[in-house]
C-alpha cells in the first residue's frame, strides 16, 4: 500500500511504464525481432535494449526463443494474449468499468496474406488454412516454402480435428509467388527469413520465429503447440487487416 491507502500501480503499467520497454512493446507488437533488430529500430545500445528485454521477460510480456537459423540469435516475441489480460486488469483496478474486452475486427478483412517457411510442410500450411478459415476465404490466404517437402501427416492430422482437410494440400516454392503483390508476407522459420524475396508495393512484412514441429522429439503434441500459437496470432493478425493504415507499415 502507498501513504495515500491506494494500492500500487498494476504490474503491467510498471513494466511498460519506461519509454524504452514501451518502445520495445511497440517493435515487437509487428513481428518477433532479434537484439540487433530492436537496437536499430529503437536507436538505443544493445546493453539498454538487453537490461529492458530482461524486465519484460520477467513481467511474463516477453519471451524469448534461440534462432534456429543462427544460434547466437534470440529472437523476442511478445505474448499479445497475456498482454490483453494484463492491460484489461489494468483498467479494472482503476475503475470497473474500464475492463477492457478484446474486440472483434472493426471492419471486414480483406487482402492477400502470404505464409513462408522452409518446408511449406507444417507451419506455413497450417498458418495458411487457419487464416483462410478464420476469415471464410475473405482474405487470400496462401504459403510457399524455400524447400518443398510434402504436407506433414501430423499437420493434416492437427487441421483436421480444426475442421480443416490439409490432406490435398501441396507445398510450393516461394519463387512461384515473385512479382505478386500481398498485403503482408509473414515469415514462419528463421531461416526463411534470411531469404525472403522483396514483393512488389511494399507489403506489410512481420517474422514469427515459430519451431519446426517435425524438429521435436514430442510428435503430435508439438504440432498441437504450434496450432495453438498460429491460431493466437492470426486472431491478432486480423485486427491489423482490418486497418487499411496498417497493411503498408
Amino acid at each position: 500500500m502507498t501513504s495515500s491507502g491506494t494500492s500500487a500501480p498494476p504490474g503491467f503499467v510498471t513494466a511498460a511504464g519506461h519509454p524504452v520497454r514501451w518502445g520495445l512493446l511497440n517493435e515487437l507488437a509487428r513481428g518477433d525481432l532479434a537484439v540487433h533488430e530492436l537496437t536499430a529500430r529503437l536507436g538505443q545500445p544493445q546493453s539498454l535494449v538487453s537490461y529492458h528485454l530482461g524486465k519484460l521477460r520477467r513481467a511474463a510480456l516477453v519471451t524469448a526463443r534461440r534462432s534456429s537459423a543462427d544460434g547466437r540469435d534470440t529472437y523476442y516475441s511478445l505474448d499479445l494474449a497475456t498482454c490483453a489480460g494484463l492491460l484489461s486488469g489494468a483498467g479494472a483496478a482503476l475503475h470497473p468499468g474500464l475492463r477492457l474486452a478484446t474486440p472483434s475486427p472493426a471492419t471486414p478483412v480483406t487482402g492477400r496474406v502470404l505464409f513462408l517457411c522452409t518446408g511449406n510442410s507444417a507451419r506455413s500450411q497450417m498458418a495458411e488454412a487457419l487464416l483462410r478459415q478464420r476469415t471464410a476465404g475473405a482474405v487470400q490466404a496462401y504459403s510457399a516454402g524455400s524447400r518443398p517437402k510434402p504436407v506433414h501427416p501430423h499437420a493434416v492430422t492437427v487441421m483436421s480435428a480444426r475442421g480443416i482437410d490439409l490432406r490435398s494440400a501441396r507445398p510450393t516454392h516461394l519463387d512461384e509467388f515473385t512479382g505478386q503483390p500481398f498485403d503482408a508476407v509473414i515469415t514462419l522459420c528463421d531461416r526463411v527469413k534470411e531469404v525472403c524475396p522483396d514483393f512488389p508495393g511494399c507489403p506489410r512484412s512481420a517474422h514469427w520465429s515459430i519451431p519446426d514441429p517435425a524438429a521435436d522429439p514430442d510428435g503430435l503434441p508439438a504440432f498441437e503447440r504450434v496450432a495453438d500459437d498460429l491460431a493466437q496470432r492470426i486472431d491478432f493478425l486480423l485486427h491489423t487487416l482490418a486497418i487499411p493504415g496498417e497493411r503498408a507499415s
